[in-house]
């Protein structure tokens, strides 16, 4: 795994082989911050990384210099992992969180501007995770909400679905939460 793009550009990132995480490829995210490149301004941005698994997501906010990104595991292996990693790239605007994703989200009082969430794929309830979101006030105006899923689920009757993106067998739902001012189709 390695980091693609910004101030950590080409680092690799060696999770222990006790990491359970399904990673999102580096195609898919290589996209995916390519589409995001265009959309938003990081040093802005204010990141909530659901599901963080290895911290892949996370670092790649970081090494585009995100103002501040949570990642949010419950697994103390990964949480960790995240954590030392974050020290070692002498990241000071990650914030590791050991908690469950579904518990954080009922009880988060905070906003984002980018929301990414990779729930295990055979997790039974990972889409609560999009009602949680986007229901619970999380994102600020304007702001993107990113789940990454298999092919078997449909979001499209959402709306504040924006468009679906597939590399492969990762499909990324994104939507938006739009300002009251902003009625043009993005």
């Amino acid at each position: 795994m390695r980091i693609i793009s910004g101030k950590y550009k080409g680092r690799a990132i060696n999770p222990p082989r006790n990491l359970r995480a399904r990673p999102t490829t580096d195609f898919a995210k290589e996209n995916l911050f390519n589409v995001l490149g265009n959309l938003v301004n990081f040093e802005e941005c204010d990141v909530l990384d659901l599901f963080a698994g290895t911290g892949s997501i996370s670092y790649e906010f970081a090494s585009r210099e995100a103002r501040s990104i949570t990642a949010v595991e419950i697994n103390p292996v990964h949480y960790d992992f995240i954590r030392k990693t974050a020290l070692q790239l002498g990241i000071e605007h990650l914030y590791p969180v050991k908690a469950n994703v579904f518990r954080y989200l009922k009880n988060c009082s905070k906003q984002f501007d980018v929301i990414f969430s990779d729930a295990p794929y055979d997790l039974d309830g990972s889409e609560e995770v999009v009602e949680l979101v986007l229901k619970g006030n999380l994102l600020r105006p304007d702001g993107i909400f990113i789940f990454e899923h298999s092919k078997k689920m449909d979001f499209s009757n959402y709306p504040e679905f924006w468009q679906l993106r597939s590399y492969g067998s990762v499909q990324f739902s994104m939507f938006r939460m739009l300002d009251a001012d902003h009625t043009t189709e993005l």
